[in-house]
């Protein structure tokens, strides 16, 4: 859609706000173009300047609200406007639910079209208490003038923000956090510079077993040696007795990658311990855990009741990770098996199953497309397959794949509602779209989760 020339940087235009992007931005035209608007929400007559102007979309910001939407609401976090790790807080909770419905519902009519309208979306499953629910924290360290800071980098800039407190992380993440921060100020050791490079603290990084209580905190240094080592570690110790793992991450290369490839156990345990329902998990520091315990329970018994298993059923848990969703599966599954390209998450996968007692699962590195190819080359077909990918969606030559192999069932749990609907789109050339469950696992922000049920036409 071409621009109207009419649109100039720095113009102000009313608006009408008609939807929420998927970042949740408001959306409104101006002369038919698209215009997104941070910070506003739908049904929202708005008065608004235009700071970026695209081809195909414009950008502006709120200069006044003529008419507030009843979701408006008062965000409860000081820091909201300027940290970014939220989207949402402006909106009262049960209008985030519906609002995040709507953004997969947008997505389906622009890739899936006519398909769309057959298709039943379920409202959002949200949580009771949509605050403090994340277990793990990962906090850049800096020192910009005299004091240390530890948080998050504010939205588009290199201006570090100091979080001392945050309403969606457990509140013993920042607590320890906090702490580390100070004994860290406390012992002069040097912290990481990212201009010049120099010095040794990057990161502290917490994560919380929510069923357990225990904690491991994990701090990311430049180099594995440093003055006052032994001191730090006895420091730390004394934080808090729920600290039962403390391990240091070596990460020397100029990277926005958190962990290097090195991790060591300075006190303590190598892993924590985490249940999730009847399951069991050891985390090392490395390893990929859902950040919202709680919620993952509802999602992965979403997965369960989408599967319909009845003992009878073969299951292939394509990017397995460390084995949650098939070992979720597992007890009402003749067989289970499952893979990943990450040989570490594999390793994990396999000494869960043992620790559970599980005997007829089998766990192999690779991708999903070689395994199921290679599979049905010996005569083995899954009756359910379940995938959970990243959010760039399902490889071109995994769909490609799973519409040779035909497996009676697909569940796929998906954590960006475009490539899910770009995805569809190939998939419905042989799979009915049963429903899509859509999934709060993340409140206060843009992010929507969904499980959607497939079956062979």
């Amino acid at each position: 859609m071409q621009q109207q020339p009419t649109m100039t940087l720095g113009q102000k235009i009313p608006l009408t706000i008609k939807k929420l992007g998927i970042n949740g931005e408001g959306i409104g035209y101006y002369k038919r173009n698209v215009v997104f608007v941070k910070g506003a929400l739908p049904g929202e007559d708005i008065y608004a300047e235009l700071t970026k102007i695209n081809r195909n979309f414009a950008e502006a910001k709120i200069i006044k609200i003529h008419k507030k939407a009843k979701a408006r609401q008062i965000p409860p976090c000081r820091i909201y406007e300027k940290c970014g790790g939220c989207q949402l807080q402006h909106m009262k909770y049960p209008y985030q639910l519906a609002a995040k419905r709507d953004v997969i519902v947008q997505a389906l009519h622009k890739y899936v079209k006519s398909a769309a309208k057959n298709i039943q979306i379920r409202q959002t499953i949200g949580m009771e208490n949509p605050w403090q629910y994340r277990n793990k924290s990962q906090f850049q360290v800096r020192k910009p003038g005299k004091q240390i800071l530890a948080g998050l980098y504010s939205e588009n800039s290199h201006k570090l923000l100091n979080i001392e407190e945050c309403l969606v992380q457990h509140p013993m993440t920042t607590k320890i956090t906090n702490a580390a921060k100070k004994v860290i100020d406390d012992l002069n050791i040097p912290v990481y510079d990212g201009h010049s490079l120099k010095g040794i603290i990057r990161t502290i990084v917490v994560r919380v077993g929510i069923q357990t209580g225990e904690i491991q905190l994990v701090i990311i240094t430049t180099r594995k040696s440093f003055p006052k080592k032994e001191l730090l570690v006895e420091k730390l110790k004394k934080i808090d007795p729920a600290i039962v793992s403390i391990v240091q991450n070596i990460n020397q290369d100029k990277t926005s990658l958190i962990f290097g490839d090195q991790s060591i156990v300075l006190n303590g345990k190598e892993t924590i311990h985490e249940e999730l329902g009847e399951l069991a998990f050891d985390l090392s520091a490395r390893a990929f855990f859902q950040l919202n315990p709680q919620q993952t329970v509802h999602l992965y018994n979403q997965i369960k009741k989408a599967a319909a298993l009845t003992g009878k059923e073969t299951v292939v848990d394509a990017y397995c990770g460390v084995g949650t969703i098939g070992l979720w599966l597992a007890n009402d599954a003749k067989e289970v098996r499952g893979m990943d390209i990450i040989p570490e998450s594999i390793h994990d996968a396999k000494e869960n199953a043992k620790k559970h007692g599980f005997t007829h699962t089998k766990y192999v590195t690779g991708t999903a497309e070689k395994w199921l190819d290679t599979w049905q080359n010996e005569g083995f077909v899954p009756d359910v397959l379940t995938v959970d990918p990243p959010r760039t969606g399902l490889a071109a030559s995994l769909i490609k794949t799973i519409l040779t192999v035909k497996p009676k069932r697909v569940v796929y749990t998906s954590c960006n509602p475009s490539t899910l609907a770009k995805d569809l789109q190939e998939l419905t050339k042989i799979y009915h779209v049963e429903y899509i469950q859509p999934m709060d696992m993340f409140p206060q922000t843009a992010h929507v989760e969904s499980v959607s049920l497939l079956t062979l036409k």
